[in-house]
């Protein structure tokens, strides 16, 4: 008996819609603080439930989904991972806003014992300091069925942002005096 290379039992390749490779759809979320900042807490669950919803029309469409959350503690992973504000959201590696603005973050300043300002995202015209769940939604989309050209990574050299700067060298200070 010889075996052909098929999907059914009648021996024909061409009854079978071709195999297709699963695509792969890769979302980061980077963040200095899950336990008390509330905009981080707040993204987190905007993010799992955009992701809850988006899921099923992406595996229909071929698509894997994998979340990655990456607590960033240090300068040093700021810089590994050109962190520019908390929190950040990344489709297949490209943040879901153009540009990056920012307002004064009690939680994360109470964190570090300074004035901190943390990321504000602008939606169909207003700031937002969680990510409205429509608003990743809408990236997630863009990335698999449209052009992302808006959001072309600038070739600028990286450099740890002052707000983040400020951020660290407080935290680690604030941790020696608690010693």
């Amino acid at each position: 008996m010889i075996m052909q290379n098929s999907c059914c039992s009648c021996g024909s390749a061409d009854c079978c819609p071709p195999k297709t490779e699963t695509k792969q759809l890769i979302i980061d979320f980077l963040y200095l603080d899950l336990d008390v900042c509330e905009r981080c807490q707040g993204a987190d669950k905007n993010l799992e439930e955009a992701v809850a919803q988006v899921t099923p029309v992406l595996k229909a469409a071929g698509y894997a989904v994998t979340v990655n959350k990456m607590n960033i503690t240090s300068k040093e992973l700021a810089e590994q991972y050109k962190f520019v504000s908390s929190p950040t959201l990344r489709v297949n590696g490209k943040d879901i806003t153009i540009d990056v603005k920012e307002s004064n973050c009690t939680d994360c300043g109470d964190l570090c014992g300074d004035n901190v300002d943390c990321r504000v995202f602008t939606y169909e015209g207003v700031d937002y300091e969680k990510p409205p769940k429509e608003m990743i939604i809408n990236a997630i989309f863009k990335e698999v069925y449209g052009t992302h050209a808006e959001t072309i990574a600038k070739s600028a050299e990286y450099v740890l942002p002052e707000n983040l700067r400020l951020f660290f060298a407080g935290k680690d200070h604030k941790e020696d005096a608690s010693r």
